[in-house]
């Protein structure tokens, strides 16, 4: 990607409080240079991976018949440990209820600008917080999105504007948890630990549920800007959905790789969390999102992590069962978030401190 840096008429940063604002400015055709990322021209793209991404068929997990089951769970961790990423399918949760979701997130994202300032706080781990890029007083350039975090469990949270907003999030966020429930339950027999094991020593009745909705407008420069930089998520699964506009990779084998997911499927991906959990044995997934210059794209994703006052360590059971010792510092869950969303989100800048080197 050539180094440039596009500018934009009369607008400063100072002036544009969100990317949907600037995107539709009339006399937008080329975006500033705050927005302007610089990525590795050696960075290669998988020529055709849509075949090889694991699918997981989510009532073969639930079965009653032993083998499909087993079969499930095999594969479940397979994709953990070699992907950290797979898609979901027979999940449970309406079609009718992925659209309505991305639906009233989308009317969100298109109030007008004054009635949004209220949900626009400085703390990083406010209930509710909009913004744009990922951490504005951090970052020297910004990310072509604007976002919606909601923390919604133990507690829910929701803006109170548009008035179907609550009634839809609160709805599809408890069948996300229904889902990762059950990813959990696979994870735990994959890990040779006690279902109830991994329920205690996460806080799982008290799990942090975050929504994220992101918007990703129209770019006039799609070629030097990004959506969201490459980075892990904290938490243990992330279950995400998208309009019909592409923009997800995640890198697989030093490449990266487009995600074209299957109609009315989920896509999963495994948090930094999970990682610690099982002492390396399944890794967070690198992605990114990247935008483009014909259609906006949105995309929701819900991160679940253990509850918020969990100290994240691998149980005892399982290090025997490796016969080694743990290889991350202990930290609180609640912790690790506010450092992760405090600073520039990079990578697994955050993972990388907590891992214990020899």
């Amino acid at each position: 990607m050539a180094e440039t840096s596009p500018q934009l008429g009369q607008h400063s940063a100072a002036s544009i409080t969100c990317v949907k604002k600037l995107a539709e400015s009339p006399d937008l055709d080329s975006i500033p240079s705050h927005y302007t990322y610089y990525t590795n021209p050696a960075e290669t793209m998988a020529s055709d991976p849509h075949d090889s991404i694991p699918t997981i068929d989510l009532s073969l997990l639930t079965s009653d018949n032993p083998d499909h089951r087993s079969k499930a769970i095999h594969h479940l961790d397979k994709a953990c440990e070699e992907w950290g990423f797979f898609m979901i399918v027979n999940h449970g949760i309406p079609e009718q209820l992925m659209r309505d979701v991305i639906d009233v997130t989308n009317e969100f994202f298109n109030l007008p600008e004054e009635e949004k300032p209220e949900f626009q706080p400085e703390n990083v781990l406010e209930p509710i917080r909009y913004g744009t890029s990922f951490n504005t007083a951090k970052e020297k350039v910004f990310w072509w999105r604007d976002f919606l975090k909601v923390f919604v469990h133990p507690e829910f949270h929701c803006p109170h504007k548009p008035q179907s907003l609550r009634e839809v999030v609160v709805e599809y966020c408890r069948k996300s948890r229904e889902v990762v429930r059950k990813l959990l339950k696979g994870i735990s027999e994959s890990l040779g630990i006690e279902e109830s094991e991994m329920e205690k020593c996460l806080g799982l009745d008290s799990s942090l549920q975050i929504f994220i909705a992101n918007l990703y407008p129209r770019c006039p420069n799609p070629d030097v800007a990004v959506g969201i930089a490459q980075h892990s998520d904290h938490g243990l699964f992330t279950l995400l959905i998208q309009n019909q506009v592409a923009g997800l990779h995640i890198q697989h084998k030093g490449n990266w790789v487009h995600v074209n997911p299957l109609p009315n499927s989920i896509l999963v991906n495994t948090g930094d969390h999970l990682e610690i959990f099982s002492n390396g044995k399944y890794k967070s997934v690198l992605h990114r999102a990247v935008v483009n210059k014909m259609k906006a794209r949105i995309s929701i994703a819900v991160a679940n992590g253990p509850s918020a006052d969990t100290v994240v360590s691998p149980p005892p059971r399982l290090l025997q069962t490796q016969g080694c010792r743990p290889a991350y510092v202990p930290m609180q869950y609640k912790d690790y978030v506010l450092a992760q969303q405090s600073n520039q989100l990079k990578g697994k800048s955050i993972l990388e401190r907590v891992q214990i080197r020899d």
